[in-house]
């Protein structure tokens, strides 16, 4: 009995196998005809890969190489006689505006506080030689702010504007946290400022054909950011913004560039005591600056400063699975910092 059972299932084990075995040659078969595609398909994806990599080395050494060994500078003045700096008192504004002037451009600071814009204005004036103007126009206060900028702007050359005028989070938080008050606030400087800055200057540069536009953005736009959800949100509508604008008015003479920045040494960073300290990865603005400017009609998009461009293409090479962990931690440190500092004092 138990003989017969075995023969049975040895035939049921063949009878499966004559099922399975044209099935299994036509797979190979269909993999061995499928080899040359595959392998076709390999190599392009190969040469992509390469040509990337070809193509940000070029683009670094264009940028950032190429201006100190040859010692090329701009002439920004091709743009027009004067530029608009938004945010021009402190920190990476205010380097804008001294680092345009230092290139004999006409600069106009708009800022709210009008001590620091007389301050910044006359010293510019006095250690470049050129014109200069302010505005006063806090961005907080929205749509009110605007009339008063589009007259002082009233027939003037404008060539440049720079938008630079932002503000952050005190510190690293979770967004139902973060005031009502400071919602608006970054809403109304991060994103209305720039986009009403553009819309007054655009029509006169249009006309001219002639102008550049530098949005400052910044590296928090290429992947999230939790417990700066707003501002990095902010920032990642003004890059789209601007790589917009490009496609829409570059035929009409128009440079329009996004900056996306890491960290510079910056008030608006001063809850980390890590990064109010100059180093290879976090530059001063003035030396951030000075860079960026060198990138002006050379690149549309771009970190500005050579460490932060390295920065940016490690970002893009992480997943967000490991992106999001990482910059989480980070957050979370300095938000943890900031509080224990806070419940000392």
């Amino acid at each position: 009995m138990s003989g017969t059972r075995f023969y049975g299932a040895m035939e049921a084990v063949t009878a499966v196998k004559s099922i399975l075995r044209p099935f299994s040659q036509d797979v190979l078969s269909s993999y061995y005809n499928h080899m040359e595609i595959l392998a076709a398909v390999g190599a392009l994806y190969t040469v992509r890969k390469t040509l990337n990599i070809l193509c940000g080395c070029y683009s670094f050494i264009r940028q950032y190489v190429s201006p100190c060994i040859f010692h090329r500078t701009n002439d920004l003045k091709q743009y027009g006689e004067w530029a608009v700096v938004t945010g021009a008192t402190d920190g990476i504004g205010k380097a804008y505006a001294e680092e345009l002037a230092s290139h004999g451009v006409n600069i106009i600071l708009v800022s709210r506080n009008i001590e620091k814009l007389q301050k910044v204005s006359g010293a510019i004036t006095e250690n470049y030689g050129v014109k200069t103007h302010f505005i006063v126009a806090d961005f907080s206060l929205g749509r009110e702010v605007y009339p008063s900028i589009k007259e002082g702007l009233r027939d003037v050359d404008v060539g440049i504007l720079v938008n630079n005028a932002g503000v952050a989070y005190e510190y690293p938080q979770f967004f139902n946290e973060v005031p009502e008050d400071k919602v608006w606030e970054i809403v109304n400087v991060n994103i209305a400022a720039a986009v009403m800055m553009v819309h007054i200057v655009l029509p006169g540069m249009v006309e001219r054909n002639r102008g550049a536009i530098i949005n400052i953005s910044s590296a928090s736009c290429y992947q999230p950011v939790p417990l700066l959800t707003l501002y990095a949100a902010s920032k990642t509508f003004l890059d789209t913004f601007s790589r917009t604008l490009h496609y829409e008015y570059s035929s009409n003479g128009i440079f329009i560039q996004s900056i996306t920045p890491f960290f510079v040494v910056t008030n608006m960073i001063s809850y980390s005591s890590l990064f109010q300290k100059k180093s290879v990865l976090v530059p001063l603005a003035t030396d951030f600056v000075r860079q960026a400017v060198r990138t002006i009609g050379v690149s549309r998009r771009t970190a500005g400063y050579w460490s932060h461009s390295i920065q940016t293409s490690l970002n893009l090479c992480m997943s967000e699975w490991i992106w999001v962990p990482l910059i989480t931690f980070i957050c979370n440190s300095h938000r943890k910092e900031y509080l224990s500092k806070k419940s000392r004092a």
